[in-house]
């Protein structure tokens, strides 16, 4: 070995030593790999195309640690490749040359990202930016946004359906400013029936079919919900100003107006351009403390006396349309969210749990209901539409949960699988001691929900007919049948404009489901990065915590709070561990002992890496 080669495979076995890069023993990828097989194939799936990573330079060439511990190799850069990036700078980068059994992959840098804590909300762009997620709005678009957010006139009202003096309220989140959707309620005596009215932002009025805005809202697909920020599928001149329905202000929507009698059914239906003018902008909280009579009803018993009864009302018919629902085998999973509290200057303080309250499940209810409604109507029309599909599971991922289930003591048999069959196991989990891992491992096994022009159903939701209308601010499926029900309500909708949204749909649902999948895994990334970073602050303390998966680099843990780390593999050193994928457990080679999912441990935080959103632990 010339050299060279021998000085850098000893900083590289230093920098392992020291756990600056991961380690490869044979034991983190596979016993092929042991044997000298190809490395390629240690790396499950299929490899994308653009990473990010870490970048470690040396006199004469660098490599990268990639974000993605999944993927475990280091990345040669060649220097003149590398846009003269700096030891320890955040990278996006393009592998040029993949893996193979006798030579490392090679890559190339595309980006160079900074250090993560140069100044506050770096890190939580570089998420953003290794997604490719666009942030900067064009002249153009300023413009044309500059143009069309103008207050509403007579003549945006003329022909609408004015519901100004009907009582309604917006219930969101405290820190919501995009307000899509607000709801009405009231009963007749007489009829015995309840009039819902979901009123949601006309969103289609001020972004045109073509458009510049259309085509930026287009290829953004949804807005992006990151721990510290908000990028937005449309400016904030129009999410937040003209159209989010915020109180007091006349603003344009589409509404879906359902008679519903005493047992929850929606017997007739109205879908209608509408004006409207938001009463109150309530928050999930007042709204839920209303409904509960907590401690502190009476301090919102005083400012909203006059909108009582009409909670009361919701909460009555929220119950009679979840009951229904649930009749006819809908599956639900009522999982909390861990929310990172961040700092003034972006650091994360704690991390809490937030769970589902009655103020939340009443407006999901609600817009559950419009939702179906409007997809039902269209379908039986028989004008291309574009809906929310979840189909049935895979027969894969069905024998799978069986084989988990099965070793947990709890039946199921994967030849029955109706929505039913699902609610039926989820209610059996309720309670049990390993509730939280088989709800999290029944709900793996459902199929990805995506937009489609074709109605095949929602299986979770156990509904024939179902589509996104809510919510047009974030989401541009919304968006898209928005614009098919106005020309609809408007007589336009001929053979031509048919073909036209034959043509186009396909496409739509393909690229706007692509969308949702990036924005969920840069949301994710950001809350990992920020839940590293708190524990690094708790190197060294010890938790207790419940396996959550095992893989062949290692076991995950959870915490309590959700936060999950890894054990890696070769942390456990009192055997030698080997991954079983038919057991979905590591064994010791020698004595035998098993780590499986939902095993409580006691585990201790080693030193995180915030950049590559890792946390490791080591078992006590």
């Amino acid at each position: 070995m010339n050299h060279r080669r021998k000085k850098a495979k000893h900083k590289r076995q230093y920098l392992r030593r020291k756990g600056k890069i991961p380690a490869l023993s044979s034991r983190k990828i596979n016993r092929k790999t042991r044997r000298g097989g190809d490395k390629k194939e240690a790396y499950k799936g299929e490899l994308p195309s653009v990473f990010i990573g870490t970048f470690d330079k040396s006199a004469s060439y660098g490599f990268v640690r990639c974000a993605d511990r999944k993927y475990p190799f280091d990345i040669f850069i060649p220097l003149e490749k590398s846009m003269d990036a700096r030891d320890g700078e955040m990278v996006r980068f393009e592998i040029t040359t993949p893996p193979s059994n006798r030579k490392k992959p090679e890559g190339v840098i595309v980006e160079t990202l900074g250090f993560p804590d140069e100044e506050t909300g770096n890190d939580v762009l570089y998420i953003a930016k290794a997604y490719g997620l666009p942030m900067e709005w064009s002249e153009k678009i300023r413009i044309q946004t500059e143009r069309v957010a103008q207050p509403v006139s007579e003549a945006d009202i003329a022909f609408r359906k004015d519901l100004r003096e009907v009582p309604m309220v917006t219930i969101d989140g405290e820190d919501a400013k995009d307000l899509d959707d607000a709801v009405s309620l009231s009963y007749d005596e007489n009829d015995r029936l309840y009039t819902l009215g979901v009123h949601i932002a006309d969103v289609s009025n001020y972004v045109q079919e073509g458009s510049a805005l259309d085509k930026e809202a287009f290829e953004r697909g949804t807005s992006v919900y990151l721990v510290d920020r908000v990028i937005p599928m449309l400016p904030v001149e129009l999410s937040n100003g003209m159209c989010s329905l915020n109180a007091g202000k006349d603003r344009l929507a589409l509404s879906c107006i359902m008679k519903i009698d005493d047992e929850g059914n929606i017997i007739s239906h109205e879908i209608a351009e509408t004006v409207i003018c938001v009463d109150e902008r309530m928050t999930y909280t007042a709204v839920n403390s209303i409904i509960e009579r907590d401690e502190n009803f009476p301090i919102y018993k005083e400012r909203y006396d006059k909108y009582i009864d009409m909670f009361d009302m919701m909460a009555h018919l929220s119950g009679l349309l979840r009951a229904k629902r649930f009749e006819r085998g809908a599956v639900e999973f009522d999982f909390p969210e861990s929310k990172v509290i961040l700092s003034e200057d972006g650091r994360p303080e704690e991390i809490v749990l937030c769970e589902a309250n009655r103020a939340t499940r009443l407006i999901e209810d609600f817009m559950l209901a419009a939702n179906e409604t409007v997809a039902k109507d269209f379908f039986e029309k028989g004008i291309p539409f574009l809906y929310r599909v979840h189909e049935e599971p895979t027969e894969e991922k069905l024998v799978y949960l069986k084989n988990i289930l099965t070793r947990y003591g709890v039946y199921f048999d994967e030849r029955n699988h109706t929505p039913k069959d699902f609610q039926r196991l989820t209610e059996n989990l309720k309670g049990s001691t390993d509730e939280g891992l088989l709800m999290r491992l029944t709900l793996r096994s459902m199929s990805q929900a995506k937009y489609m022009p074709e109605n095949l159903g929602h299986f979770g939701l156990a509904a024939l007919h179902y589509c996104h209308f809510t919510s047009p601010i974030r989401r541009y499926p919304d968006l898209q049948i928005h614009r098919i029900i106005r020309e609809y309500l408007h007589g336009r909708m001929n053979e031509k404009r048919v073909d036209h949204y034959k043509r186009l749909l396909p496409n739509v649902g393909l690229i706007t489901s692509e969308r949702e999948r990036r924005a969920e895994r840069a949301e994710r990334d950001s809350v990992k990065m920020k839940m590293a970073e708190y524990m690094s602050g708790h190197i060294g303390e010890t938790f207790d915590g419940v396996i959550s998966s095992v893989t062949e680099w290692g076991i995950y843990v959870e915490l309590p709070n959700m936060i999950e780390g890894l054990v890696p593999v070769r942390c456990l050193d009192d055997d030698w561990y080997e991954y079983n994928e038919d057991e979905a457990a590591m064994i010791g080679r020698r004595f035998g002992k098993t780590y499986r999912m939902g095993d409580e441990v006691k585990v201790r935080t080693l030193p995180a890496d915030k950049a590559l959103r890792q946390i490791d632990f080591e078992l006590v």
